[in-house]
């Protein structure tokens, strides 16, 4: 049984479309997005078309932005021999909070799966291997620690480590305030083996 008419049955189903919207956080955006001023809905409106027909890859670091190039890249201050890879826009973002990383990124714009049918051409690896043509020094790996991530870094690794150009790997293993006994045995291994001297 519908409980509303078809208007707000489509604006809820529309938003539950949304990764990370259930069917009550849409129902909650409906609602509020009728309550809301018509110049408001009419601004975001116009504000989310004119993102969908403005933003594109950076053609560097194949991240989202609406210029050729994104800031970063366009920053002569970053160092631009050091390349971390990420697998996505907001895996650049959180490092960029951290506000410690002084280079350059590299987005996937994915992860090696085989089990999802998506391999090595489905990712942005040619265009990394590309960008080794400039003088690049290091390439950190920065992919999730998943199996699709561990994979991903591994065939990295093994195409960049003939180049010459040297390939780190972020760190791993427990999070601040996280309690021993709850975290995978994976982890903990990977946070013994990157112990650092204190």
């Amino acid at each position: 049984m519908d409980l509303f008419s078809g208007h707000i049955n489509k604006l809820i189903e529309e938003l539950s479309g949304l990764p990370g919207i259930g069917n009550k956080s849409a129902q909650r955006l409906a609602f509020h997005l009728i309550n809301m001023p018509k110049e408001r809905v009419d601004r975001l409106a116009k504000t989310m078309m004119e993102a969908k027909e403005n933003v594109r890859y950076c053609q560097e670091c194949f991240t989202l932005t609406d210029r050729e190039t994104c800031p970063v890249c366009a920053n002569a201050g970053r160092d631009h021999k050091t390349i971390m890879v990420v697998e996505n826009a907001r895996d650049l973002a959180a490092y960029e909070k951290t506000g410690k990383y002084a280079g350059v990124y590299h987005v996937l714009h994915g992860a090696i799966s085989p089990m999802l049918g998506i391999g090595p051409n489905d990712i942005k690896l040619k265009e990394l291997m590309q960008r080794l043509q400039n003088e690049v020094k290091e390439v950190i790996i920065a992919t999730n620690s998943s199996l699709e991530g561990e994979t991903t870094a591994m065939y990295i690794s093994k195409l960049i480590k003939p180049t010459g150009v040297r390939v780190t790997r972020i760190a791993s293993g427990v999070p601040v305030g996280g309690d021993l006994e709850y975290i995978d045995e994976v982890t903990l291994l990977r946070a013994l083996e990157g112990r650092t001297e204190l």
